[in-house]
């Protein structure tokens, strides 16, 4: 052993002795000057794509308490009027937005989200966490309550997202995370009249040429889209640019991107340009909600649509 070590440091001795010995350029010779004629062909650098992210299977949610919670959670996404019936004031479920239990890409998927929170968001003028993210979709999707942070119903539902994300990167955005709304514009503005017709085309079949949807045994089967049981005024989804990327990505129902982008626009406008329940943050006046929490050109809340002022009037099918 003594033998080995010493070999060692003699090994060590000699190396340090040449690596000193080397002698230092002073100089760095220059690179050789492009031709005068050379131009740069490529002056964008592309980023590097988002990471792609594949979520639990629900056969490995795993046995035991902890288990039982996370499906409790899977349960109240999926039927939120039926497990969460105290914070719900209408018939959406939070799938009806977050299609396939929360995990198919392109529509909100809860793994895309967990991991991006805690954030700062303009909403509501603060950085929120997870919790207070979901607390918000009851607010405003469910027209309903936000349940307390430490309710049952608010930890089973952080839980499941947790797990749904489980192995994903932290604040990375991740492939398919969201709604594809970058750099997702209309060719031409998007228009009423137009998106009558393809509503009536592609989306009447299933939630009614009324847009109340369909139910069975009192359960949304196609949610409605307007109207007293539909989302609020506050809910993202009444604002043209998510509407428009969620319906171009996912709508109809398995036949996601068949939709031109301006047919995807247009049916946005058509949807978003009906009553709904009254955004809960309204002040008494229609004209300063707007300003206060609606003034973006994507919102369509306190301006005129075909004579008719949108948000001034309860929700009616």
């Amino acid at each position: 052993m003594k033998t080995l070590l010493a070999l060692l440091a003699a090994t060590v001795a000699i190396g340090a002795l040449n690596a000193c010995s080397q002698k230092t350029p002073t100089t760095v010779a220059a690179s050789a000057a492009p031709a005068a004629s050379s131009t740069v062909t490529n002056s964008v650098v592309t980023k590097p794509s988002s990471p792609a992210f594949t979520p639990p299977s629900e056969t490995d949610i795993p046995g035991g308490p902890l288990g039982d919670v996370i499906r409790q959670g899977r349960d109240i996404f999926t039927d939120t009027p039926t497990h969460a019936s105290a914070y719900v004031g209408n018939t959406l479920s939070c799938s009806n937005c977050h299609l396939d239990a929360g995990r198919l890409a392109n529509s909100a998927p809860l793994w895309g989200a967990y991991g991006m929170y805690p954030q700062y968001r303009k909403k509501n003028g603060h950085v929120n966490t997870f919790g207070e993210r979901l607390q918000g979709c009851f607010r405003f999707s469910m027209n309903g309550k936000a349940p307390p942070l430490d309710s049952a119903e608010m930890v089973a539902l952080e839980t499941y997202a947790w797990w749904m994300a489980k192995g994903a990167p932290v604040g990375v955005k991740l492939q398919g995370a969201g709604y594809p709304k970058q750099g997702f514009k209309p060719p031409q503005p998007a228009d009423y009249a137009r998106g009558e017709k393809v509503y009536a085309a592609n989306c009447a079949l299933c939630h009614g040429a009324d847009g109340q949807g369909q139910q069975v045994a009192g359960r949304n089967v196609f949610p409605p889209l307007w109207g007293p049981q539909s989302f609020n005024w506050g809910a993202g989804m009444h604002e043209l640019d998510n509407a428009a990327a969620f319906i171009k990505a996912n709508m109809p129902l398995s036949r996601g991107g068949s939709l031109s982008d301006q047919d995807a626009w247009d049916v946005a406008m058509f949807m978003d340009a009906h009553e709904r329940p009254q955004d809960p943050r309204y002040t008494g006046n229609l004209a300063e909600t707007r300003a206060k929490y609606h003034d973006t050109p994507q919102s369509l809340y306190g301006t005129e649509v075909n004579g008719h002022l949108l948000g001034s009037q309860p929700a009616q099918k």
